[in-house]
C-alpha cells in the first residue's frame, strides 16, 4: 500500500551505526538519556497507527522515518513524539487540528530543507474537506539576495572530519513545535585539522553529551563531525557542526 500523504526526502544524512541513531534520538527527545537501545515508533494521524523506524535526518529540525513499505517521510521530531502518546488518535487524528498540525510540520520542513532548493511550499487547510494543497511560491526576493553574498562558499566534505573549536556564546533559538527554546553553542576560530581549512563560526546543538563536558565560554574543544551550511536561526553563523563524537577539552 502507497501512503500519499508522505513529504519525501530529496537528499538525508542516514545514520553510521546505531551508536549515532541512539543519540540522535535521545537529543530529539524521542528517547530517555538511560535508554541503551532504541525502540518502535508509530506514525499517527486520520485513523492510521503505522509501525516506522527512524532512519536519519535532513537537519536538526527533519527527522526521516520509514514505514513498513519502504516508503520515507520528513516529520518534525517534536510532532513524532508526541505521536506516541497513547491518546494521540482520541486527541486529535482525522480532526481538522489534526491537518493543521500535519500542515505546520510540511510548511516547516519546506522552510528547513537545504539551501539549493529554489521553490518553497505554502500549506493550505480546508479544515471542511480536510485536504492539503501544495502550491509553488516564487521566490524572486531570494535572486536580489543573492547577489548581495558574493562571497565564496567553502568547498565542505561530505564525510566525518577532525575539527577544533573554541566556545564562543551558549544562547538559544526558537522551536515552532515546542513551548521553549532549542539551546544552541556557537564557537570561534573553528578550523578542520583532517583536512586543513579554516571555518571561522559555526554552531551545534548544545546536546546531552556536550553538557557532560560543563563548558564554559573560551573552552577549546576537539572532536570528529560532519560539518554542513546551514545558518543559525537569527544568527550570522553559517555553518553547523553535526553529532560531534569523540570530544575532548583542549589545554593550552
Amino acid at each position: 500500500m502507497v501512503h500519499a500523504f508522505t513529504i519525501q526526502p530529496t537528499s538525508y544524512n542516514t545514520f553510521e551505526d546505531e551508536t549515532e541513531q541512539l543519540e540522535q534520538c535521545k537529543e530529539w527527545g524521542l528517547l530517555s538519556e538511560k535508554a541503551a537501545k532504541t525502540k518502535a515508533f508509530f506514525y499517527k494521524g486520520n485513523g492510521m497507527n503505522l509501525p516506522c523506524g527512524i532512519v536519519g535526518f535532513v537537519d536538526k529540525m527533519t527527522a526521516v522515518i520509514e514505514f513498513d513499505n519502504k516508503q520515507l517521510h520528513c516529520i518534525h521530531p517534536s510532532y513524532l513524539k508526541e505521536m506516541q502518546a497513547a491518546n494521540y488518535s482520541q486527541r486529535g487524528a482525522g480532526t481538522a487540528d489534526s491537518t493543521e498540525a500535519e500542515a505546520l510540520e510540511l510548511e516547516t520542513l519546506q522552510v528547513d530543507a537545504p539551501a539549493n532548493v529554489e521553490a518553497n511550499v505554502e500549506a493550505n487547510v480546508d479544515a471542511s474537506t480536510e485536504e492539503l494543497e501544495v502550491k509553488k511560491v516564487s521566490k524572486e526576493p531570494k535572486k536580489e539576495k543573492a547577489k548581495k553574498e558574493k562571497a565564496p562558499k567553502l568547498q565542505l566534505p561530505e564525510e566525518k572530519v577532525k575539527m577544533i573549536a573554541t566556545v564562543k556564546e551558549f544562547t538559544t533559538v526558537p522551536n515552532n513545535f515546542s513551548d521553549t527554546e532549542d539551546e544552541v553553542i556557537i564557537y570561534e576560530a573553528v578550523s578542520m585539522i583532517e583536512p586543513e581549512m579554516e571555518i571561522g563560526e559555526a554552531w551545534s546543538s548544545h546536546s546531552a553529551t556536550l553538557k557532560k563536558l560543563e563548558l564554559e565560554i573560551g573552552d577549546k574543544l576537539s572532536f570528529e563531525c560532519k560539518i554542513v551550511a546551514k545558518k543559525l536561526s537569527k544568527h550570522p553563523v553559517p555553518y553547523k557542526i553535526n553529532n560531534p563524537a569523540k570530544l575532548q577539552k583542549v589545554t593550552s
